[in-house]
């Protein structure tokens, strides 16, 4: 069985997460979206109410699974036995970070593959940190967050989007 891991944040995951999601699960049996605890942000969400809006949001994808993580990510990757790792890319700022860490997973472990799949152009400009800083102020949500997640980012922020 051929095992990948799609790992992130996603705080909150947006429709580009999901548009990887689906793309990435058809590359393997099994898609473990890997939620993360990052040190270095102070996250919005929960990892509960992370997982939750996941989980929300790929209900219509079969191979799909989502788990929590923290640490290095190579440990957790062959904890599931899996051998590949799938990163979204939005532009080349993106690819020279993640370029970087897919090295360093190689380094760690040659049977570790990390695969990458470019955005769909619609949502090239749509980040996590963009979409909480439009709800903060109010700005408009609609496609480029699942619904749930646009409503609880309305309840966080207190806020009405166009509908």
């Amino acid at each position: 069985m051929r095992i990948g891991v799609c790992p992130g944040s996603f705080d909150p995951v947006t429709n580009g997460h999901v548009d990887i999601f689906e793309r990435g699960s058809r590359l393997v049996d099994k898609l473990i979206i890997a939620v993360s605890s990052n040190p270095n942000k102070n996250s919005l969400f929960t990892m509960e109410e992370r997982v939750e809006m996941i989980r929300n949001s790929v209900k219509h994808i079969p191979n799909v699974e989502i788990d929590c993580t923290g640490g290095l990510l190579n440990e957790y990757v062959k904890s599931k036995n899996a051998t590949i790792i799938i990163r979204g890319l939005r532009a080349l700022s993106d690819f020279e970070y993640e370029f970087q860490r897919a090295l360093f997973a190689k380094y760690l472990d040659d049977d570790i593959e990390t695969v990458f799949i470019m955005t769909n152009n619609k949502y090239s400009f749509v980040s996590s940190t963009g979409i909480r800083e439009l709800a903060k102020f109010g700005g408009k949500l609609d496609g480029l967050v699942p619904d749930d997640v646009k409503e609880k980012l309305e309840e966080r922020f207190n806020t009405v989007h166009n509908k």
